[in-house]
């Protein structure tokens, strides 16, 4: 069996309902600039049209493997870079094919060129799970349980106490035990602005008293700013972890302000590959790793991250940008290693939506999947238009 094409096709639905959440404007890096700080996260006043992108790897055997969504940046690199690479070779020899790819471009250890190589090593799983009849946990070893827990992320809900008790409740109803939320304000937004994150965190707890509480930064502060937000939470509110406080460059912060805070600190998914996860772990930046496996190198890469992690006893929680890689990695490792995964519940219904086989949440968390390979399939009916990219 050959690989005999790398087909890029984007589909597009009906209007659909808008995204759940206010649109609450996320605290960014680039937010210190009055010109970049945006007033909303995401438009959500009408409906929107659903639009998503996908990878088929075509070979001349009897199967193809499917991945997806795919960011279109991701795409492009796809067809215009990495084509050449694959095509003629077999689709099985995985860590050949993933090796020969990050050494093919001087830069292809970071950014869009790994993202790149995490979406073309998911859809050769895929391939090789549909090629063997099986899961692809069962490939990796799996299961290691009946089910995965997962985590509830509530990107652009807002910050008013009855949006929070309303958001806690339905997190509840749903069966997560844990919930995360994401800060407005930053270093630039004064002492206005720190008073709202404080409020923020006291607010969740009364909200949500019986569940585990995340909150997210996504490096848009500093490490002063840090620790004066942790000084003023820690003892009432009990964060499970505070997420990505700095920007990934700045390891020695990371590691003082870990070295002092109660609080566990999260991070990772702008990381990339097992070098820079065990950098993080040996500097002592970093509690809970989060690499994502659309990102990071893929399935491939991210079960190397476990062997990394696990030789810290640190737990690898991966970032939720997809789901499919995600689950099956959290099937196949051990329930300590991979305690749970990640669920954005305000994006991940609209960005499976032409998914037939869509993972369903089911009491905080997912059964195991049992279709081949990770059981991808485009429910046509609910395609208006699509567009096979030449």
């Amino acid at each position: 069996m050959r690989i005999t094409d790398l087909e890029i096709v984007s589909y597009l639905g009906a209007e659909g309902a808008p995204p759940v959440g206010d649109g609450l404007s996320q605290v960014r890096p680039g937010h210190r600039y009055p010109e970049d700080r945006e007033a909303r996260l995401s438009p959500s006043d009408g409906p929107q049209r659903y639009a998503a992108t996908y990878l088929r790897i075509r070979t001349d055997g009897d199967v193809d493997g499917l991945y997806g969504p795919v960011d279109d940046d991701v795409a492009h690199l796809i067809r215009s870079e990495f084509r050449g690479l694959l095509i003629g070779h077999d689709p099985l020899a995985g860590e050949r094919l993933w090796d020969r790819l990050q050494r093919s471009e001087r830069h292809a250890r970071h950014g869009r060129y790994m993202k790149a190589i995490s979406a073309l090593d998911n859809a050769l799983w895929d391939l090789r799970g549909r090629h063997f009849g099986v899961p692809v946990h069962r490939l990796l070893g799996g299961p290691t349980r009946d089910r995965v827990p997962a985590y509830a992320t509530m990107l652009g809900v807002g910050h008013d106490p009855e949006q929070l008790t309303a958001a806690a409740a339905e997190v509840r109803a749903a069966g997560f035990s844990a919930q995360k939320h994401f800060f407005a304000d930053g270093p630039a937004q004064g002492r206005d602005g720190f008073e709202r994150n404080v409020a923020l965190a006291f607010d969740a707890r009364r909200a949500a008293p019986d569940l585990d509480l995340m909150f997210d930064a996504y490096c848009g502060w500093d490490r002063d700013y840090a620790r004066r937000w942790l000084r003023e939470v820690e003892d009432e509110v009990d964060p499970s972890w505070l997420e990505e406080p700095l920007m990934p460059e700045q390891t020695a912060a990371y590691r003082e302000l870990r070295g002092g805070a109660g609080t566990r600190i999260a991070a990772g998914e702008h990381l990339f590959g097992r070098w820079e996860a065990h950098r993080w772990l040996a500097e002592e930046c970093v509690d809970v790793l989060q690499l994502d496996p659309e990102w990071c190198g893929g399935l491939s890469e991210l079960v190397r991250i476990g062997t990394v992690a696990s030789l810290y006893d640190a737990p690898l929680i991966p970032h939720g940008h997809g789901l499919h890689a995600s689950l099956h990695a959290a099937a196949a490792m051990p329930a300590e290693l991979v305690p749970m995964i990640e669920y954005i519940t305000t994006l991940q219904p609209r960005r499976l939506h032409f998914d037939r086989n869509a993972p369903v949440v089911r009491d905080g968390g997912f059964d195991l999947p049992e279709l081949p390979g990770f059981g991808i399939e485009i429910d046509e009916s609910r395609v208006e238009s699509e567009r096979v990219w030449e």
